[in-house]
């Protein structure tokens, strides 16, 4: 004879480190998930009540009656399904990433993640220490394993719970975003309940914070390794899976079984539409979570005329709406009327606040005052980031001001060679483009066009943006490639060298020229400390900069092997 078992993912996003909001949060979900979908059990993200990544937060002394508290209001809230729950755990002197299951008032299991990843963006072998048994418990007859995000990742766990029986795998994770992530994870939940025999419940988190986002996708996969991806990307909600349990095992009953994908359909690699639809999405919910999540009123940014400042402003007021952006048009001398026109039509089409503030009496200003320090000295880049460094003090002087977050618009590519003025075009707080190469900036500009032109809308961005040749107009008939590569080789070298992590050699051995090659390398290695001091921005590969690539700034390796 077969039940049912009704599980529902509460993909949320949540706040790190609050703790008292995060509760409210889990309980509301959880009475909803009964009150509409009669849940029987509700399962949250990784380290749900103190949301993912807290870092050093984890060390705060206060850190473990809080939790307590949390869990102790979960226990006398009186709903009836069964919480699954994340949190860090302190027993015995040791902080484990942990999980319990509530219900009827009580903890009822614990569970201790086994596998710490220590890579890319993670740090847990800081925080720390390691589980090493599995975690089973019975729900309606059905025995359900127990794990946490990168023990699927690893054998062990998943193959502990397979021998000790599980009918059910239920893994709840704070996943980041990246390109071609949810392939990866498809591909995973395949190859582990087919190796199990055991289906597979993923709940992973949603939301950004600072430069991570995490892009929700919660899913099942059956014992047979067909993945269906329930969860919607980008956005919180509340997923009701109904499981029928024949012989202890629990077996998925969908709403659209053509849905599902199989086990060798999950091998596909995403098309470059579905990357630009996600990197956009991602863009957007990393700047307006940044926002709202750090209580800024509004955003204000430098409008050039050029192609990274018009993808900003696009995602700026998709993501927050046009009251909520103000862009500023700041023309100098070397400043065409091209891009005068272009940015006042992009402005005027996106309806956001607009203001033309030229810069020309800053400019003078300074001039005069380094007069005496510059005399007998030729003019040479000191001028062109003056230029920049006035911008940089009107955007920001209208941010004191106003309260308004600074965007800062340059792309992965700039930033990575240094071409970029300190305390000018880097002057900002947040840079949605800061992981997005050049290359990839184009192919979102005309994603965007493409997606309005689909709605039956006009041009978000002007093509005349996107088609003219870039430059920084900080000089007379300046272009980007009368100092570097042009983007389509140099995005290659710098992908090869930052995200591949490949030598010199290795990338000449690619088909590039040495001198080349060198150059781009030696630029990236000495612009260390710009970076440094750059505003953070939306992770949109495996190898952004921050978090994912930590490069001393004093430093003498040289570049070969």
């Amino acid at each position: 004879m077969s039940s049912q078992l009704t599980i529902v993912m509460a993909q949320l996003n949540l706040m790190v480190g609050d703790i008292p909001g995060n509760t409210a949060a889990i309980l509301q979900a959880a009475r909803e998930a009964v009150s509409v979908h009669n849940a029987d059990v509700v399962v949250y993200p990784e380290l749900s009540l103190i949301s993912y990544p807290a870092e050093d937060l984890l060390l705060r002394p206060s850190l473990a009656p809080r939790i307590s508290a949390a869990l102790q209001q979960l226990c006398e809230a009186g709903v009836s399904a069964h919480l699954v729950v994340g949190y860090p755990l302190l027993e015995n002197g040791q902080l484990y990433n942990a999980l319990s299951v509530i219900h009827d008032g009580q903890i009822k299991a614990t569970y201790r993640k086994q596998s710490l990843p220590n890579y890319q963006v993670f740090d847990e072998r800081r925080y720390f220490q390691a589980g090493s048994a599995p975690c089973i418990i019975n729900i309606k007859g059905l025995p359900v394993a127990l794990t946490i995000c990168e023990d699927l990742w690893e054998p062990l766990p998943i193959r502990q719970a397979s021998q000790a029986g599980a009918g059910l795998l239920i893994n709840i994770n704070a996943s980041p975003f990246h390109a071609d992530k949810q392939e990866r994870r498809q591909r995973l939940l395949a190859r582990r309940g087919l190796e199990s025999g055991t289906p597979i419940l993923y709940v992973n988190q949603v939301g950004g914070q600072d430069e991570l986002v995490f892009d929700g996708n919660s899913m099942i996969a059956d014992a047979e390794g067909n993945v269906t991806v329930v969860g919607p990307a980008f956005t919180e909600a509340l997923i009701p899976v109904v499981f029928r349990i024949e012989n202890s095992l629990a077996w998925p009953e969908l709403a659209d079984p053509g849905a599902a994908i199989g086990p060798d359909s999950v091998l596909m690699t995403p098309t470059d539409r579905d990357v630009e639809q996600r990197c956009y999405q991602a863009m957007m919910l990393g700047l307006q979570d940044y926002v709202r999540k750090n209580r800024f009123s509004s955003v204000i940014l430098g409008l050039s005329g050029g192609i990274d400042s018009a993808l900003t402003l696009a995602i700026a007021v998709d993501a927050l709406g046009a009251d909520q952006v103000t862009a500023i048009m700041m023309p100098f001398t070397y400043t065409s009327e091209l891009s005068v026109r272009l940015a006042a039509a992009q402005a005027e089409r996106l309806r956001v606040n607009y203001d033309v503030i030229p810069i020309t009496d800053c400019y003078q200003a300074f001039a005069g005052a380094l007069a005496g320090q510059f005399a007998g000295l030729p003019t040479d880049l000191t001028e062109q980031n003056i230029q920049a460094r006035c911008r940089g003090v009107m955007l920001m002087a209208i941010s004191n001001k106003k309260g308004a977050l600074v965007l800062t618009t340059g792309n992965k590519s700039e930033i990575a060679v240094g071409y970029s003025t300190l305390y000018g075009d880097m002057a900002g707080g947040f840079n949605v483009l800061k992981d997005a190469s050049k290359t990839l900036v184009y192919r979102l500009a005309r994603y965007r066009n493409a997606a309005a032109a689909e709605g039956g809308e006009a041009d978000v961005i002007p093509p005349e943006v996107i088609d003219r040749p870039p430059s920084a107009e900080l000089a007379p008939g300046q272009q980007d490639d009368d100092n570097l590569p042009p983007y389509d080789r140099l995005d290659q070298i710098l992908a090869l060298y930052i995200e591949a992590d490949l030598s010199a050699e290795a990338i000449v051995a690619r088909g590039f020229a040495d001198d080349e090659v060198r150059r781009v390398i030696r630029l990236v290695d000495i612009n260390e400390y710009k970076r440094r001091q750059a505003p953070i921005g939306v992770r949109l590969t495996e190898r952004a900069f921050g978090r994912d690539r930590r490069y001393p700034i004093t430093q003498g390796w040289a570049a070969g092997e």
